[in-house]
């Protein structure tokens, strides 16, 4: 079965921002200390790598918990029914009754519900554990995100990895890669509003003013604490 596209909308944003964030701020915090380039990509590159996978394993754990805490629901309320219908029929009664059923239609409606145990399990477990079962898939949601981190946080990085090639200064390309990484954040931020009802522009925005305050925390940081390297 094929997902629709909007289920890895959510694991791109979030891999993509934090990959975006966290690496701008570890060139901040380098150029705030005024260190050699070399150091710029020794931590820049370890933080996407050992970052991307912590974010990549996060996911997955809590995905894959998530789904078993769903699925061992699941299995309670079949066990309920099969043990106790009569006291699982009369909760979905109440429940029906709560939404305005009564006489011929609540006992129609009811009859419908409890002649199919699927259907009888999704309602209980919204309305008694406020539980509704989604599409989680974790190692896809992992694997979404890592590539999000590594793909969006390479971009603060890419300057500084063809400097020797471009005969500027490291100052130069700390503001070409300040501008790119904004747009960059600004781009991911939009995506999100393909799905939700935040104007794309006020997103974008949100999600520059995150990475600007972040990277700028790193460059002071860094200025501080210069004297000791």
């Amino acid at each position: 079965m094929k997902t629709a596209p909007y289920i890895w909308v959510s694991d791109f944003v979030y891999g993509g921002i934090d990959g975006a964030v966290t690496t701008f701020a570890v060139v901040a915090g380098v150029q705030g200390a005024n260190l050699p380039v070399g150091i710029v990509l020794i931590l820049g590159f370890a933080n996407l790598l050992a970052d991307g996978v912590s974010m990549a394993v996060s996911k997955y754990s809590g995905d894959k918990a998530e789904k078993e805490r769903i699925q061992r629901i699941r299995r309670l309320e079949y066990k309920s029914i099969r043990d106790n219908p009569q006291e699982e029929r009369a909760e979905i009664e109440d429940i029906l009754r709560d939404h305005g059923f009564t006489g011929k239609a609540l006992e129609s409606a009811t009859h419908v519900i409890t002649k199919d145990k699927d259907v009888w399990v999704d309602i209980m477990m919204k309305h008694e554990f406020d539980v509704v079962e989604e599409a989680v898939y974790p190692l896809k949601g992992a694997r979404t995100t890592f590539l999000a981190f590594n793909l969006v946080g390479l971009i603060p990085l890419l300057g500084y990895i063809f400097k020797p090639f471009f005969p500027v200064s490291t100052d130069a390309i700390f503001i070409v890669t300040t501008l790119f990484t904004m747009l960059a954040l600004f781009i991911v931020g939009t995506i999100k509003t393909r799905f939700t009802d935040e104007t794309w522009w006020k997103a974008g925005c949100k999600t520059v003013l995150l990475g600007g305050v972040a990277a700028s925390l790193a460059y002071l940081v860094g200025y501080l604490l210069r004297g000791i390297a």
